[in-house]
């Protein structure tokens, strides 16, 4: 009997050139984050070209007909204002954007593989119109229960947040936890086990992102300009 599309086989649906992070990904990150100079990454620039960058294109070429053309960030820094003035990131991220500052990411670093979604940045009318949605007893209860759900399936709750309560909003507010938040996204860690070498990583993060798409869904209702 064929599985259902969400269940994990270890072979992702439909034909993808994706084929796992070797581990020589993980290696690169690792020794970066020990000598992060030009130096380091003119001798191993092939090792990231090959092992980093064609993975992470591959996979975000397999989620685009679900998600959406994502963004593969550069593996420069910007230290124009950076106290830090290492030139690499030590990570290799991509993001699916659906909105302003408002999608899917998924991430590679020395501590294996992150998926995640949310917004990472709001301000002016757009954060006031997430207050306002939070704050909203239908759109608020919404949000409420759907990130209560995802902590509960083992998703991590982040983003920036305001230590005292938002101007306009008292400090005994049923939801004051979520309207302190500037920025609100939910990720999980896969770690490094062996799954992340396979095309079953594919799997991984299609499903994360399919358990957070309500969440993204939500977010493109609530938090506009």
């Amino acid at each position: 009997m064929t599985p259902p599309p969400t269940e994990r086989t270890g072979t992702p649906e439909g034909s993808t050139g994706f084929t796992g992070f070797p581990s020589a990904a993980l290696d690169f990150y690792d020794d970066l984050e020990v000598d992060n100079t030009k130096s380091f990454w003119e001798a191993h620039k092939h090792v990231y070209a090959e092992s980093v960058k064609a993975p992470m294109t591959a996979l975000c070429a397999a989620l685009e007909p679900e998600f959406g053309q994502a963004k593969i960030f550069r593996p420069y820094r910007d230290v124009r204002f950076a106290k830090d003035k290492t030139p690499y990131k030590t990570h290799q991220g991509a993001f699916v954007p659906v909105g302003p500052a408002t999608g899917w990411y998924v991430e590679l670093s020395p501590r294996g593989l992150r998926t995640g979604a949310g917004f990472y940045e709001a301000a002016g009318t757009r954060l006031a119109s997430f207050r306002e949605a939070v704050a909203h007893e239908r759109f608020g209860r919404e949000l409420e229960q759907m990130v209560a759900g995802l902590v509960a399936a083992g998703f991590e709750l982040g983003g920036e947040r305001l230590k005292t309560s938002p101007r306009g909003f008292d400090a005994d507010h049923p939801r004051i936890e979520l309207l302190r938040h500037k920025s609100l996204t939910l990720g999980r860690d896969h770690g490094f086990g062996p799954e992340i070498h396979t095309p079953a990583a594919l799997d991984l993060v299609r499903d994360d992102w399919r358990t957070l798409r309500p969440l993204v869904e939500w977010l493109q209702r609530h938090c506009q300009d």
